[in-house]
């Protein structure tokens, strides 16, 4: 099969690689009918080589056909239609038994001591291979695989994968209630769709910050406030005044370690992953310091007794917090990787009529083959050609 397979920071290239096999009864093979590029594989670009081989394949945002499943797996067939959630779960463990599918103790990757497995997501993550091929081997598919139906076209369900179940938990860990105001730090494809929940959840006002133009001019097409970061000369000021000097009662940071305004910590960051392997990861795993700008937007607007919700990726392991400012606001922190499969009986429901409530037409920029995932790549992480959301069609 053909794959988009790492071949070093910043070089991704489409191989020949065999095709992925059953290895345990609870396998799954499904050829990939859409996969899109996340935010997150941005990092494995640019940052995290240390923790990747040549030829690993990458990509966590999948859907398509069974075409086999192992003895184990019942809740699907081949021909079935499904979405799989881009962090690997058992379903039947402690974690899971509490809705915390994305810390599943059957996938931990302890050796790493991080939480469940993900796909395409170096060793960090169990170096499982990803989506971004023309099949994938679906591990725990008596659980993972989420069906859908027929009628809609790819990518009214293709974000439950990811987008749309990390933007779900981004605001409700940001507690948006009826009437509140909200703020999104960052207009990626989490930013754009956490705005849009907030508004769909009932707030009264949901102001976004960002600096690329097409960004922007997509929010505001779904009533979202914008401000211009690079128009503006303090943010949280300007969030301040729009908010009569209380702030926002929920704030989403959907930036994460690619924040700017912060450059010793970008150049620290890049002078890391220039290191080889060794020395790259000891680097960033004890002396690693993120680029802090989104966090310190969100940190400064938000009102008192307020709630931050952290759903951009930091990678940091010596970040350093203004905890003199948060003890004092009383600032609620919620993070962590999306429980994918948490939220989907909230979302899927709003997407499977007539509607659109959540405007999931409007989110993809870009269709490309598989074939043209280096040049997708290019696009996405250098924001030409107004790109916001690429989806690769093996």
């Amino acid at each position: 099969m053909r794959a988009l397979t790492w071949q070093g920071t910043g070089r991704v290239s489409v191989e020949t690689v065999p095709d992925p096999k059953i290895q345990d009864p609870t396998d799954a093979i499904v050829r990939m009918t859409s996969t899109a590029i996340c935010g997150s594989d941005l990092h494995l670009y640019n940052v995290l080589g240390m923790y990747l081989d040549s030829g690993d394949i990458l990509g966590h945002e999948p859907m398509g056909i069974v075409e086999e499943v192992g003895s184990e797996v019942t809740q699907i067939s081949p021909g079935d239609r499904v979405v799989i959630p881009f962090n690997i779960s058992c379903g039947h463990c402690w974690m899971c038994g509490r809705g915390l599918t994305a810390q599943c103790e059957t996938t931990q990757v302890r050796s790493q001591g991080k939480g469940a497995a993900l796909f395409g997501f170096s060793r960090l993550y169990g170096q499982v291979p990803g989506a971004q091929a023309e099949y994938l081997r679906v591990p725990q598919a008596q659980f993972g695989p989420i069906k859908v139906p027929d009628g809609h076209p790819d990518e009214r369900y293709l974000f439950l994968s990811d987008v749309l179940t990390t933007s779900w938990q981004a605001a409700r860990y940001a507690d948006i209630a009826p009437g509140d105001t909200a703020l999104v730090v960052g207009l990626g494809p989490i930013g754009q769709m956490s705005a849009r929940i907030a508004r769909h959840l009932g707030a009264e006002r949901v102001i976004a910050v960002d600096e690329v133009p097409e960004r922007l001019a997509m929010a505001g097409r779904h009533g979202i406030e914008t401000l211009d970061s690079s128009a503006v000369d303090d943010v949280p000021a300007a969030v301040m005044e729009m908010t009569g000097g209380r702030g926002a009662d929920g704030v989403v940071d959907a930036v994460g370690m690619e924040a700017h305004g912060t450059p010793f910590q970008a150049a620290a960051m890049k002078a890391a992953g220039m290191l080889p392997d060794p020395l790259a990861r000891k680097a960033t795993e004890t002396v690693g310091v993120d680029q802090m700008g989104a966090l310190r937007t969100a940190f400064a607007a938000v009102r008192r007794g307020g709630t931050i919700s952290i759903i951009g990726v930091y990678g940091g392991k010596a970040d350093p917090f203004p905890m003199l400012d948060l003890f004092d606001k009383g600032v609620t922190l919620r993070m962590g990787q999306a429980h994918v499969k948490r939220w989907v009986d909230d979302i899927l429901p709003l997407l499977t009529g007539d509607d659109d409530p959540l405007a999931v037409h409007d989110l993809v920029t870009h269709r490309m083959p598989l074939e043209d995932a280096p040049r997708a790549y290019e696009l996405f992480n250098n924001k030409e050609d107004g790109c916001v959301k690429v989806v690769l069609q093996p």
